[in-house]
């Protein structure tokens, strides 16, 4: 059987993989039974006219693989127990065939979670995360980077290369605190752009802005604890939050930033606050010096942290950017980065700067998480970073964004009248508020059904407001096609009308 394989020389499948796909074809089929004997490498050669090397790596593919098993002394023999079965649980049938029901709801069952577990799922935080429709444009997704500049082939030879040539300090364990010379690249990189006073010591790296708020959360604060969250705000900041089981205190924002104030009155106790400083998100305010001050004066007299989001600080276009909160009080102020904003959200990478005195807590808490973050992408960064690479997309990405604002700003004076936006000197989105008495939900809603994303700002808030607004996310919407996109978002949202 084996010997009647027949090839086709013309064909993009090379040899060796056809003499597998045959012989693996008939061993999984049943037509070489279980038990049977294979003809010797050098037979199979000579009957089929192929290289003998051919059929031996072959051959030893497929003892590789549980296909085949040799006996010493003897010849090679189709396994017993193939391979596939061992990838394929068995399954239990009791009287009837078993389908997969749909998955309750927690309100559904009632029973089996626990109250944090109810309040995750049950909760506002997830059902405010607009829905992905497949084959759906991403223009105006709030948080996507300018994917269609970002420099693909570059990150994809130094991906290679580091594949090729690295060793086993990226493929074991290896160190939970995150790969040594990212760690050191953005110590000096935190200290120059963003005036962070940390060493390297202090830098985790994590799988994101949400697991740095988690192990802040989960370090710093006792179930049942207070924390400030900024109202609106981000909501997976929250659901980080409440998966420790913190108790949420929404405190409001203006274009001062958090109001720290109303925070005291509602409760000076809390342990804990998740803040945007440099780019308030989602409405894009800058905190004042003076807002800056009292929160740091209200945490050192309350004896609370400080968890500072600085989710896009890179993008200012008007003027430096401003130092971070950590450099007033490196004592009192966990530091959070990351990577999707800047780079892309497939990356997976941000970081977390952690006051000396919770070092080790913060480290524990990681490894209790997943041990630690992916090593290769790690240091594919490092290497795009050391580079200069990095600075460079920076920049451009800052000249790039600016454009991308303008063209919104003009397209949306000019064709979408519902919509009224403001400039922002720093970030990626703008929102543009609807008129009064408008359902930003349902307008979302809309836009999404129109084959466009966008994010209804009621669905960042724990407190309700009369003011309505769809987040509108212009890194990802070439300046070219923005009035075309902007055209097809007014129709939408006044389509309910």
């Amino acid at each position: 059987m084996v010997t009647a394989i027949a090839f086709d020389p013309h064909a993009r499948t090379p040899l060796h993989r056809q003499l597998y796909d045959a012989i693996r074809g008939a061993i999984v089929a049943g037509r070489l039974r279980p038990g049977a004997r294979m003809p010797s490498t050098r037979y199979l050669s000579e009957q089929l006219d192929l290289a003998r090397n051919t059929v031996l790596n072959v051959f030893e593919q497929l003892l590789a693989e549980g296909y085949l098993v040799a006996r010493p002394g003897s010849a090679t023999f189709v396994a017993d127990e193939l391979p596939d079965r061992a990838l394929r649980a068995a399954r239990r049938v009791q009287g009837h065939d078993i389908k997969a029901p749909h998955p309750p709801s927690a309100t559904e069952t009632g029973v089996g979670l626990s109250r944090r577990g109810r309040e995750l799922a049950d909760g506002p935080i997830w059902a405010r995360v607009p829905p992905r429709v497949p084959g759906a444009e991403v223009a105006f997704r709030p948080g996507l980077p300018a994917l269609d500049a970002f420099p693909f082939e570059r990150w994809g030879r130094l991906l290679a290369r580091r594949w090729n040539r690295s060793g086993a300090d990226l493929y074991d364990h290896g160190d939970p605190r995150g790969y040594g010379p990212l760690r050191e690249a953005l110590a000096e990189y935190l200290a120059a752009a963003r005036g962070v006073r940390c060493d390297v010591g202090q830098i985790l790296i994590t799988t994101g802005t949400q697991q740095a708020i988690g192990l802040a959360a989960a370090v710093l604060l006792d179930p049942g604890a207070a924390a400030w969250v900024e109202d609106p705000g981000y909501p997976f900041a929250r659901a980080a939050l409440t998966a420790a089981g913190a108790a949420l205190v929404p405190v409001p924002v203006d274009d001062e930033g958090i109001d720290v104030a109303e925070g005291i009155r509602r409760r000076r106790d809390a342990r804990l606050a998740v803040v945007t400083p440099a780019h308030q998100f989602p409405l894009g305010h800058a905190m004042s010096p003076r807002r800056r001050d009292a929160l740091l004066a209200w945490a050192r007299d309350a004896g609370a942290w400080l968890v500072e989001d600085d989710y896009d600080s890179e993008f200012r276009y008007v003027g430096r950017p401003l130092a971070a909160l950590q450099g007033e009080d490196p004592e009192r102020v966990v530091y959070c980065g990351t990577f999707s904003k800047v780079l892309t959200p497939a990356l997976r990478l941000g970081y977390v700067v952690v006051p000396r005195r919770v070092v080790g807590a913060f480290l524990a808490a990681k490894v209790g998480a997943d041990l630690r973050t992916p090593p290769l992408e790690q240091a594919v960064l490092a290497d795009f970073i050391a580079g200069g690479h990095f600075a460079r997309h920076v920049r451009r990405m800052r000249v790039l964004y600016a454009r991308r604002q303008d063209a919104l700003l003009a397209a949306a004076g000019r064709f979408a009248p519902s919509l009224t936006l403001r400039p922002r000197p720093a970030g990626m989105q703008l929102i543009g508020w609807l008129p009064e008495g408008m359902d930003d939900r349902a307008a979302a809603d809309r836009v999404t059904r129109a084959g466009l994303q966008a994010f209804p700002l009621s669905g960042l808030r724990l407190e309700p407001s009369r003011a309505g607004g769809l987040i509108l996310g212009y890194a990802p919407v070439p300046a070219e096609r923005m009035a075309d996109c902007v055209r097809r978002l007014h129709a939408a949202v006044v389509s309910g009308e």
